[in-house]
């Protein structure tokens, strides 16, 4: 097992920084998935733990952007990545799957471009 853990450690520590924001991306997006799995099985605990680890992820990647190197595209994904948290969170509370859903939407999109980029 240790083995295991060491290689998926080295694959993370070894990725470009736009290939680890696609990997951040497509765990946001299948946690928020699975949350609406849960969330019309009315298992509410799991949509909450479900929404929350997508939440790290957004948190994550907001508080690493560089807002002097980026400059107006850094403004627009913090923009972009607090309205995600505030969405999120109000669909956790109303527990509303399309509100969820329109986050998926949004990054979906962002991580279409990530990959483009990141090649």
């Amino acid at each position: 097992m240790q083995g295991i853990k060491a290689y998926q450690d080295n694959a993370v520590t070894t990725q470009s920084r736009g290939r680890l924001i696609v990997m951040l991306y497509d765990g946001a997006i299948k946690f928020l998935k699975q949350a609406i799995r849960e969330l019309e099985a009315n298992n509410y605990e799991a949509k909450g733990q479900y929404i929350n680890r997508a939440l790290d992820i957004i948190n994550e990647l907001n508080a690493v952007l560089d807002m002097n190197a980026g400059g107006e595209m850094a403004l627009n994904l913090r923009k972009l990545y607090l309205f995600m948290i505030r969405h999120l969170s109000e669909a956790n509370v109303k527990r509303d799957p399309q509100m969820i859903r329109d986050v998926i939407k949004l990054m979906e999109e962002l991580n279409q471009s990530w990959r483009a980029i990141s090649g």
